[in-house]
């Protein structure tokens, strides 16, 4: 057994504490904080490495780029590690030092980009330089991998549709590369196609949820399908910290912003539904790589 064969089967986490006051509705969550290198990004980077290798556009001697903000980054860096290839990771130079502490553990080289690009910044960093280097570098596309999605579709909404029983009626969270929402919801409504899936978005572009795209003001990932998307609902900073301190000092579950976005969106669902329904979610990655955030002292 090595790392690669620890990804996935994550735990699903009961919620219902948070919904006492919607009687009859059922949360639950992924803790995909359980995955080896801490987060949801384990299953994608693990999925495109392998085709990588199968299809032999990753060969010895070559070196695993891409763009990150760093959670993605963090899982090519340890399987990147086990299988013995260099990787090159560009970052926004804002990401905490957690992330980038993480990175250098694995040995990974980091290149960092512009701030004020955000994401988008360093992936268009990303695609000049593998269009410069097109025969020492593997660029899997973690925005763009039809593999992304697909490893989501053949485990995460799997895993949900079984742990449920087949009683899950809404899935929810937040979108980065929005692989995990999109394999997960085709899955699901492959399954039952009365269920609904609802995207959580930030209520502004200027937004420090951590991992999460605000789909209106940045460049769409090509594996996005909007077609998938029942509903929306908008989350602010704020809210996403709140709900994160509160799962840590109330639930005992120490997760990162993006997961406080995500509960605090089916939060918001749970009012506008009827009783009898499941609610599944994402916790993306755990909070130890926020720590140096302020934010974990208000309130």
């Amino acid at each position: 057994m090595d790392v690669f064969d620890l990804v996935g089967d994550t735990a699903l986490l009961t919620l219902d504490r948070l919904t006492v006051d919607f009687p009859g509705v059922r949360l639950s969550a992924k803790a995909e904080y359980l995955n080896p290198s801490g987060s949801v990004k384990d299953r994608a980077a693990r999925a495109m490495l392998k085709k990588g290798l199968e299809t032999g556009l990753l060969t010895k001697g070559k070196t695993i780029i891409d763009a990150t903000s760093g959670n993605t980054g963090i899982a090519y860096a340890m399987l990147g590690a086990s299988l013995g290839f260099s990787v090159r990771l560009y970052i926004p130079a804002n990401a905490n030092r957690e992330r980038k502490s993480l990175l250098s553990a694995y040995g990974a080289q980091i290149v960092e980009t512009d701030p004020l690009e955000s994401s988008d910044g360093a992936y268009l960093a990303v695609k000049r330089a593998s269009e410069v280097d097109k025969t020492g570098l593997f660029f899997p596309d973690q925005y763009n991998n039809p593999e992304n999605p697909k490893t989501h579709y053949q485990h995460t909404g799997q895993e949900i549709w079984r742990q449920t029983e087949g009683e899950v009626t809404h899935f929810i969270c937040g979108l980065g590369t929005s692989g995990t929402f999109v394999g997960t919801s085709r899955r699901l409504k492959e399954e039952n196609s009365s269920i609904k899936t609802i995207i959580v978005q930030p209520d502004s572009p200027f937004h420090g949820i951590e991992g999460t795209k605000h789909m209106k003001s940045t460049i769409v990932p090509s594996i996005f399908d909007r077609n998938l998307v029942d509903d929306e609902i908008t989350v602010s900073t704020e809210e996403a910290y709140r709900m994160s301190r509160l799962l840590a000092r109330k639930l005992g579950i120490l997760v990162g912003i993006s997961s406080g976005a995500n509960i605090a969106g089916a939060l918001k669902l749970a009012k506008n539904i009827p009783p009898n329904s499941f609610i599944v979610s994402i916790l993306g990655d755990g909070g130890s790589r926020y720590l140096s955030d302020d934010f974990w002292n208000a309130g």
